[in-house]
């Protein structure tokens, strides 16, 4: 099943991630400061989680992209969720880093993305993928050619400055499959300031996918440390 997480890969570069600004929304979630700070390479780099900061877990770096991703789905303004899968967006970033978490007990990697974007941007990913999720009960990978349904926002976390959580199922057909193969998918998206965090993970058979809380809650707060360092 890990070669699903292949097909789920950011890709493409150049879309202009300047337009659609909303200055207005920014400033109603509190982001000031340090927090609208861009960060670099470097920073992001940094303030990614490793194998020390996870106990039970281990780290490994993946290939990212900082362009923007070119996925095509059918409806069309699906589009973001299956972005956010991949951990991209349709807005390039100024950075974005890459690892997969494993858990040293059992089940599949959490893929996790940090994306720098300015903040404006960093909000229009977030609100797009809201949206989209919302009206995207089902949809279509036209790149990869697969198939996804069930897609269901969840109750939000708390995490970050804003967050979205949402569950699909991806559905897996072709050469010696006589059904659909029916992968379970969890995502979680957390706005933190002007930097965007996504973590995908899937589940074998019908067992609901679950996103770790104590991946996501060392990863931001690792994340905050290294906005607040400066």
């Amino acid at each position: 099943m890990l070669m699903t997480f292949g097909l789920l890969a950011a890709c493409g570069s150049g879309e202009d991630s300047q337009k659609g600004a909303v200055p207005d929304r920014t400033a109603r979630t509190g982001t000031s400061g340090a927090q609208a700070r861009t960060l670099t390479a470097k920073a992001l780099d940094q303030a990614a989680v490793k194998g020390p900061d996870l106990d039970g877990y281990a780290v490994e770096r993946s290939f990212t992209s900082v362009g923007s991703s070119h996925k095509a789905t059918v409806p069309e303004e699906c589009a973001p969720v299956m972005h956010a899968v991949g951990g991209g967006s349709g807005f390039t970033a100024t950075a974005r880093v890459g690892r997969f978490v494993h858990s040293k007990k059992a089940g599949l990697p959490t893929r996790l993305t940090l994306s720098s974007h300015r903040v404006a941007d960093a909000v229009q990913v977030m609100d797009r993928l809201r949206t989209a999720a919302a009206k995207c009960g089902s949809f279509k990978d036209v790149t990869a050619d697969l198939a996804y349904e069930d897609v269901k926002l969840q109750p939000e976390a708390g995490y970050g400055d804003e967050s979205v959580s949402l569950r699909l199922t991806q559905l897996v057909t072709g050469a010696g499959y006589d059904d659909a193969v029916r992968v379970p998918y969890a995502l979680v998206a957390v706005r933190q300031g002007a930097t965007v965090a996504m973590f995908s993970t899937s589940s074998r058979g019908r067992e609901a996918a679950v996103v770790p809380d104590a991946v996501v809650s060392a990863q931001l707060k690792k994340l905050a440390a290294q906005v607040a360092s400066g």
